[in-house]
């Protein structure tokens, strides 16, 4: 079996086996598995520039037709020389088109396959991680010592500097995504200007706190019953390779605060007085007391045990807790829809 940690793909993916003809890289980090995919099939090839050496593949043409992959990777170059074959995401299976590769693997190609974030029971990854011949390397989203390495980089590129304070405080604003760390990187960059060193005052004025602006975002569509937004925030927030259950936490601190604001005003507060003393962004000011005009204490009840009961199943079972947690939120937006307060 040849899977890895995702602490060690970098390290792997440096110094890859030649025996290892078909490499699956996939996770929930999207810009993750976009960069080790791109910085692979440039590795691979002599002239990446070069479109017979480093070919492109659309994922789902290859999951509607999986012998154009085979027949690809068994073509032997008409000038000679290395070739690697990238294969974009897809939602569709390609199993089919993969099997007969790890069967028998290409002499001449390296086949890179592209994938998102893969259960582990799913069919793709364990065909990968049980053959000799192909590497699975998972992307999650990076930690802070990844962020902070990523930083240092790209601030050297552009001949700035920066103290140790204000890159923590930096990473400590960046998602989990790695091309919006990067997209926020470089938009603070830009920012600075011709100035030689980059300052909390930079960074406070340009980027955002990524994650919990996204996270807010779930919340208030759960409680305003806004089933599309939901399931984007949701998705985003996947992609950037945070837990289910801290999802959850976050709705149930929600669900608290509502509850104990709710019980305020049926001890005969105003929800305007309540509300202004939670201390809210300004933003999020009106999607409170919209929510607090909805909820009824009973209901805010119900929602706080329905979201303890879900965290603690998905930590009890991991490889379900996406299913998990989407169930208990939908479960929550669609009350919100309907809901009005007793």
């Amino acid at each position: 079996m040849v899977a890895i940690k995702a602490h060690e793909a970098e390290r792997t993916l440096a110094r890859l086996d030649p025996a290892w003809r078909l490499v699956l890289i996939y996770g929930p980090d999207a810009g993750l598995v976009s960069e080790r995919a791109s910085a692979l099939g440039r590795s691979s090839v002599d002239d990446p520039n070069d479109a017979f050496q480093l070919i492109r593949m659309d994922g789902d043409v290859v999951a509607a037709d999986p012998l154009r992959l085979v027949d690809e990777a068994n073509t032997i170059g008409l000038f000679g020389g290395r070739r690697a074959i990238r294969v974009s995401p897809t939602s569709k299976p390609l199993q089919a088109a993969v099997e007969p590769l790890l069967a028998t693997p290409s002499q001449d190609a390296l086949v890179i396959v592209e994938a998102g974030d893969l259960q582990r029971t799913n069919p793709l990854r364990t065909a990968c991680e049980r053959a000799r011949t192909a590497l699975a390397v998972p992307c999650y989203g990076d930690a802070a010592r990844d962020l902070g390495t990523i930083i240092d980089e790209m601030v050297r590129g552009a001949a700035k500097s920066i103290d140790r304070n204000t890159r923590d405080h930096l990473a400590g604003l960046l998602g989990g995504d790695r091309q919006t760390s990067r997209r926020e990187i470089e938009k603070l960059l830009l920012y600075v200007g011709s100035e030689p060193a980059i300052l909390a005052e930079h960074v406070e004025a340009v980027v955002g706190d990524t994650a919990q602006r996204e996270q807010a975002m779930l919340v208030d569509a759960v409680f305003a019953g806004k089933l599309p937004v939901l399931d984007l925030a949701q998705a985003k927030l996947s992609s950037e390779g945070l837990d289910p259950s801290v999802m959850l936490g976050a709705v149930l601190r929600q669900a608290l605060a509502l509850l104990k604001a709710r019980q305020a005003i049926d001890a005969g507060r105003g929800v305007r007085d309540v509300v202004g003393t939670m201390r809210l962004p300004y933003p999020r000011i009106a999607t409170t007391e919209a929510a607090l005009n909805t909820w009824s204490s009973a209901k805010l009840n119900d929602a706080v045990g329905l979201l303890g009961n879900a965290i603690l199943a998905t930590r009890q079972s991991a490889d379900m807790g996406r299913a998990i947690a989407t169930r208990a939120l939908w479960t929550l937006a669609r009350v919100g829809r309907t809901n009005r307060a007793d």
